[in-house]
C-alpha cells in the first residue's frame, strides 16, 4: 500500500506507473483504493462508477475498470455534503460529520470484501491510500489508510513530496504522531517530485533513515510524463491556469471556466495534448478571454450551485457574448444542463429545492431525477457522421425544442441497450451540448471538431496511444529511479 505525507503527493501516478512496471515484468497485477474522494469518476461497462485514478491504474494493468478497484467513492456536492457511492452505486448523501462519525464504519466490510476478491484473482494488488495517515483525528473507523492496512495486514510505503518543501519533517513527523502499531506497517519510504541534482539530498535521505529506521526505496524526479496523464484532483488545475503557450495563426484557443464543483475535467485532456491547441482554464475572478475560438463548459457535481457560481464570476455575460458573436459554445453533462433555459430540482437532489433559469443558449429544460445514468456508451455524431464512444454519469432528464436537433443519435448505453438521441444543438449551430463524457478521446471526432473551429492542417494525434506511451515512459523512469525489486519484496 502506498500512503502519502499529505494529499496530492503523487500517490495515484506512482501506483499507475508501478502497475505498468509490474505488468511488464509478467506479474498479474490490479489496483485498489479503499476510499476515494473525487468528482472525477469513470464508468464501468458492467455498471457503476469508480475514481478516475483507479480507471487509469486499471489501464496501466491492461484491465477494464471494475467497481472492486474502488469500492467507496465520495463525490462532494458542497463543503459539507457528499454523495456516497459503494460498489459503484450511489447509496446516500451525507454530511462530512455523519460520514466520519458513523457511515464509514459501516463500509469497512464492503471495502475488505472487494480487496479479498482481488487477492484471489491477482498475484499483486497495489493499494493507494487517501490523504495522509498523519491525520490522526480521523483515525477512528478509518478505511482509507492505516485502518485498512491494519485490517488487511498490508505493508505500507510512505511517499513524501519534496517539491512542496519540508519533506524530512513530513516523513519523520508522520512516524512520530501515528500509533506505533500503525508505524510498524510502514516498511519503506519514497521521495517524489525532486527538481535538480538528486545527490544534493543524500544527507537528507540518511537523516530520514536514521530518524525513522525506514529504508529509502528511491527518489523520483519531477516527471513531465506524469503531468500529461489524466489527473483526478482538481488541485492540478492551478498548474494549468494562465498558460503562456506560444500561439500562431493556426493555434486554436479554447477557454474552460473553472467551476467550483468541476467534475470529469479530464474530458479536456485530449484537447490539451493536441499540437497548436491552447486550453485555458479560467480561474474565479478572471474574465473569459475574448480571443477564444470556443468555450467548453465542463461537467459539475452540482449544476445549480455552479450555475450560480458561474454567474457570480460574470462568466454568463462572457459566454452569452461569445455565442452571439458566433463562437462555438459546448456544454458537457452539467455544462450542457447549464446552457438550457431552466433547471428544475424540486426534489432537492442537489441539496435545495429550486427551479432556476439557465443561460438560455439552448432551448432545453432539465428536470433532476433520483435515478442516475451510469455506463459506457456508443453513439453517432449527427454533424460529423462519425461513431463515438464515451460514458455517462449524471442525474436529470433534458428535453425541449433544441433536442429535436440532437448532438448524438443511435445512443446506446451498456446498461440500457436501447437506441436513443442525446444532446442538443441551437438553430444557429454554434451552441451544443451532450451528456457524453470522453467524447474528445475519439480521434476522428476531435479532429473534426477542432477543424470546424478553424481551418488548419489536421493533427494525427492518437490520444489513446499517447496515454499508453506516457504510462510506458512513467514506468521507465520509475524503474530507473526506484528500487522496484525491493518494493516488490516489501509486498511479499
Amino acid at each position: 500500500m502506498f500512503q502519502g505525507t499529505g494529499s496530492d503527493v503523487g500517490k495515484s501516478t506512482l501506483v499507475a506507473g508501478l502497475c505498468r512496471a509490474a505488468i511488464r515484468r509478467g506479474i498479474n497485477v490490479a489496483p485498489f483504493k479503499p476510499q476515494n474522494m473525487s468528482n472525477n469518476a469513470a464508468a464501468c461497462s458492467s455498471g457503476g462508477e469508480i475514481g478516475r485514478s483507479q480507471a487509469l491504474q486499471a489501464l496501466a494493468c491492461g484491465l477494464e475498470p471494475r467497481t472492486d478497484f474502488n469500492p467507496v467513492l465520495l463525490k462532494p456536492q458542497s463543503d459539507q455534503m457528499a454523495q456516497v457511492v459503494v460498489k459503484g452505486m450511489a447509496i446516500d448523501n451525507v454530511s462530512a460529520r455523519n460520514y466520519m462519525q458513523g457511515k464509514r464504519a459501516e463500509l469497512k466490510d464492503a471495502v475488505l470484501n472487494s480487496f479479498y476478491e482481488l487477492k484471489k484473482e491477482f498475484d499483486l494488488v497495489l493499494v493507494e491510500g487517501a490523504g495522509s495517515p498523519a491525520e490522526i483525528n480521523l483515525r477512528q473507523h478509518d478505511i482509507a489508510n492505516m485502518g485498512f492496512a491494519r485490517a488487511a495486514k498490508v505493508p505500507v510505503c510512505l511517499i513524501g513530496d519534496i517539491d512542496r518543501g519540508g519533506v524530512i519533517a513530513a516523513i519523520a513527523g508522520t512516524q512520530s504522531v501515528i500509533d506505533t502499531d500503525d508505524a510498524s506497517l510502514i516498511k519503506s519510504f519514497v521521495i517524489n517530485r525532486f527538481r535538480g541534482d538528486i545527490t544534493l539530498f543524500d544527507d537528507g535521505l540518511k537523516a530520514i533513515e536514521t530518524i525513522t529506521g525506514w529504508p529509502n526505496r528511491g527518489v523520483l524526479p519531477w516527471l513531465d510524463a506524469a503531468l500529461r496523464l489524466p489527473q483526478e484532483d482538481a488541485v492540478v488545475l492551478d498548474n494549468w491556469r494562465g498558460t503562456t503557450d506560444q500561439r500562431n495563426e493556426e493555434t486554436i484557443h479554447i477557454a474552460v471556466p473553472m467551476l467550483s464543483r468541476i467534475a470529469n475535467f479530464d474530458d479536456l485532456d485530449p484537447l490539451r495534448a493536441e499540437p497548436d491547441v491552447k486550453v485555458t482554464f479560467v480561474p474565479p475572478g478572471s474574465v473569459i478571454p475574448t480571443d477564444v475560438d470556443a468555450i467548453v463548459i465542463p461537467g459539475t457535481k452540482s449544476t445549480i450551485a455552479d450555475f450560480h457560481f458561474l454567474c457570480d464570476q460574470g462568466w454568463n455575460h462572457d459566454i452569452i457574448a461569445a455565442a452571439r458573436q458566433g463562437k462555438r459554445v459546448t456544454g458537457l453533462c452539467g455544462g450542457y444542463q447549464i446552457l438550457g433555459t431552466s433547471i428544475n430540482d424540486e426534489s432537492g437532489l442537489e441539496g435545495r429545492r429550486l427551479i432556476v433559469d439557465g443561460l438560455g443558449l439552448l432551448d432545453i429544460q432539465t428536470r433532476m431525477q433520483a435515478s442516475k445514468h451510469v455506463g459506457t456508451t456508443e453513439a453517432m455524431c449527427t454533424r460529423s457522421k462519425q461513431a463515438v464512444q464515451g460514458y455517462e454519469i449524471h442525474i436529470g432528464e433534458t428535453e425541449g425544442p433544441d433536442t429535436r436537433t440532437p448532438f448524438l443519435t443511435n445512443y446506446s448505453n451498456s446498461r440500457q441497450k436501447q437506441n436513443r438521441c442525446d444532446g442538443a444543438i441551437n438553430p444557429a449551430g454554434n451552441v451544443e451540448g451532450t451528456y457524453l463524457h470522453g467524447i474528445f478521446n475519439n480521434n476522428e471526432f476531435r479532429h473534426w471538431w477542432l477543424n470546424s473551429l478553424k481551418s488548419r492542417q489536421a493533427s494525427d494525434l492518437d490520444y489513446n496511444a499517447f496515454v499508453e506511451a506516457q504510462l510506458d515512459a512513467l514506468a521507465d523512469r520509475i524503474e530507473e529511479h526506484l528500487d522496484v525489486d525491493a518494493l516488490l519484496h516489501d509486498a511479499a
